[in-house]
């Protein structure tokens, strides 16, 4: 094994968010103003050596992901998580890899550690949108709308709107009010009087 180090190193908010976009261009990105909501209460976070190793692992496997080498980027996820174990990045990147690959239940099961490992509101608030999405798309809407309102609690906006759009009431009102609208702008309004 490595030698443990006691140099540390910071890794910042927009690291982290460089990372996030280009790994996941396809998720919600928070706003400026959800971003100030959710870390207003984070210390940033100090690498340990095998933290700062097991990061470059990550953004290895991030561009291997990018280049379509998923297996790649799998493994060298894993060898992340092996350094790293306590680190929630690691299986967070790794479910990712693994969503993209077709294994949605081994992405729900790196998701599950990431949330269970992870202290900061932002990372935590980020994977559980995601394990939210992928309840949602194994037909799991009860577990979606447990993590839609974890993450809304939050700060994700766009957790917010999905609470919105799956409240069965909210989304009948959207259809009415949506129907109302064309028929004024089309001039048919007197119909529905």
């Amino acid at each position: 094994m490595h030698e443990e180090k006691s140099d540390r190193v910071a890794i910042s908010d927009y690291d982290t968010a460089v990372l996030n976009r280009v790994f996941n261009p396809e998720n919600p990105h928070n706003t400026t103003e959800d971003i100030e909501i959710i870390n207003s209460n984070e210390e940033p976070k100090i690498l340990t050596a095998f933290e700062q190793e097991a990061k470059s692992w990550e953004v290895r496997g991030v561009q291997e992901a990018e280049d379509g080498n998923l297996d790649s980027s799998i493994h060298m996820f894993t060898q992340a998580i092996q350094l790293a174990p306590q680190l929630s990045s690691g299986y967070n990147n790794r479910a990712q890899a693994l969503r993209l690959k077709g294994d949605i239940q081994g992405a729900l099961e790196d998701l599950d550690k990431a949330i269970e490992l992870n202290t900061g509101n932002s990372a935590v608030c980020k994977a559980v949108v995601q394990r939210a999405i992928l309840r949602r798309y194994k037909g799991d809407d009860k577990g979606a709308l447990e993590d839609f309102k974890s993450a809304a609690s939050r700060g994700s906006a766009f957790a917010q709107q999905m609470l919105i759009a799956l409240n069965p009431y909210a989304a009948l009102c959207n259809q009415m009010l949506c129907e109302v609208i064309n028929k004024l702008k089309t001039g048919n309004i007197e119909e529905s009087i």
